[in-house]
């Protein structure tokens, strides 16, 4: 296996862990006790919270124990989660890497989160990246934990990847297996921004911004059997070869749920604009409605919790869609997709394309083991849980042609594990007529 170069991502991502580490040595001289303000079973009892927080509900609140001082490996499954990847796929060979998520980046009591992940595989697939965000809105407790609205962010991001086996079928609903075309694709990529809720923090109304530059360079695909995308569709990959492009991006939302992460109830209503500038002088937008809804269940397997629980176990009916439509010119890459890791799970990424997309999705997301598994005083999973659902959706040439497209759908069931509120992960098994996709993400689809 050739050695993975060295990025220049890795770097910093090293310097900021020793920086971590230096604040960590200072925490040390503190004494740390893990079942400070919770339960010997992870139940945190509810605190009275600052009388002054607006929509208290919206703010989490994370006891002393659960903010363990120490470097990423201290905290490892407790606030940082470290996952090594292993895979071997015929067209990319033997690969591995790593995915780092800390939800609290740098020991800054849950006020910043990272998500850093290096991967490269034997034919020379790879991709690293790195997240970042810091709440607005964060306070420290005099019994030492914290409360942190999670509406009110700053994030920023970087990264750089190299996939051998995209697909790309043509355009519509109507394409079939056989049509698949493989390319690859270079992607170097930076963005930042900004969400904030109006007018006050933790109120209904939620705008995000953001900008970000890409640039993408394509090239033969890998992908055994089937033709090249720069063969039959010479055209497209001609004119999104070398492109650079800089993105203007727009979220404006009525927003009343609980949680963006994990909600239990509430609604959302938003409208998203995503302007994107090419460097031939192009100019194009994807421009897009969403809808969601959550409704609280009574527990199926387990007894629910109670009113003085911080997080009781929860049972939901959550259904999601949305509407997309292009204006002006965007290449083929850029174009609303259905398939893969959020959309149509029973289908590979990027599996339908065109111009404009509808989709939605119910799911009923139940727990199976509502305290978790405690392995040590600090090494916990807080729940468990399982979900199941189904998708269904289209794409065509334009919003109006929309009702007139192929209807597709897949179903399914998930795996949830979530070792706190705002950090759960997801196992996907979608089901389709084209056969069997899986999903290994972070964060719910929706």
């Amino acid at each position: 296996m050739p050695a993975s170069p060295r990025h220049p991502l890795l770097p910093l991502a090293v310097a900021l862990a020793a920086a971590a580490g230096l604040r960590a040595q200072k925490d040390v001289a503190k004494t740390y006790d893990p079942l400070d303000g919770l339960d010997p079973d992870g139940r945190i009892p509810k605190i009275q919270l600052p009388s002054d927080l607006p929509n208290p509900e919206r703010w989490r609140y994370t006891p002393p124990g659960r903010i363990k001082p120490g470097s990423v490996f201290d905290r490892f499954l407790v606030s940082s989660f470290i996952t090594p990847l292993l895979f071997r796929e015929e067209d990319i060979g033997f690969g591995g890497g790593f995915a780092l998520t800390d939800v609290d980046f740098r020991n800054q009591h849950y006020a910043e989160f990272a998500n850093i992940v290096a991967t490269y595989s034997a034919e020379g697939q790879q991709a690293y990246s790195i997240f970042w965000q810091r709440w607005l809105e964060h306070r420290e407790l005099p019994n030492g934990g914290i409360v942190r609205e999670e509406r009110n962010r700053v994030f920023a991001n970087a990264g750089y990847e190299k996939t051998l086996t995209r697909r790309f079928f043509g355009f519509g609903s109507g394409t079939r297996e056989i049509d698949e075309t493989s390319y690859t694709e270079e992607v170097t990529a930076l963005g930042m921004g900004l969400r904030m809720s109006l007018p006050d923090p933790s109120a209904d109304w939620l705008l995000r911004v953001g900008a970000r530059a890409e640039h993408h360079g394509l090239s033969s695909g890998q992908v055994t059997g089937v033709p090249s995308t720069e063969q039959v569709f010479p055209t497209l990959t001609q004119a999104g070869d070398g492109e650079t492009q800089f993105w203007l991006d727009g979220d404006l939302s009525w927003d009343t749920r609980d949680s963006l992460h994990q909600p239990y109830h509430g609604s959302r209503v938003g409208l998203t604009a995503n302007t994107g500038f090419g460097d031939g002088g192009d100019l194009g937008a994807v421009l897009g409605v969403d809808l969601q809804h959550v409704i609280e269940l009574p527990p199926l397997l387990h007894r629910g919790g109670d009113r003085d629980e911080e997080n009781p176990p929860t049972d939901v009916f959550a259904v999601s869609g949305f509407v997309k439509d292009t204006v002006g010119e965007l290449p083929f890459y850029s174009l609303p997709t259905l398939g893969g890791t959020s959309t149509l799970r029973g289908y590979i990424q990027n599996r339908f394309t065109d111009r404009a997309a509808a989709h939605f999705a119910a799911e009923y997301r139940f727990g199976i083991v509502p305290r978790g598994v405690v392995f040590t005083d600090t090494i916990r999973i807080e729940r468990i849980g399982l979900a199941v659902f189904y998708e269904g959706g289209t794409v065509a040439s334009g919003i109006e042609d929309l009702a007139d497209g192929r209807y597709l759908d897949s179903y399914g069931l998930g795996l949830r594990v979530a070792f706190a509120r705002e950090a759960t992960f997801r196992v996907d098994f979608g089901f389709s007529d084209e056969g069997l996709n899986y999903t290994i993400a972070f964060g719910n689809s929706f």
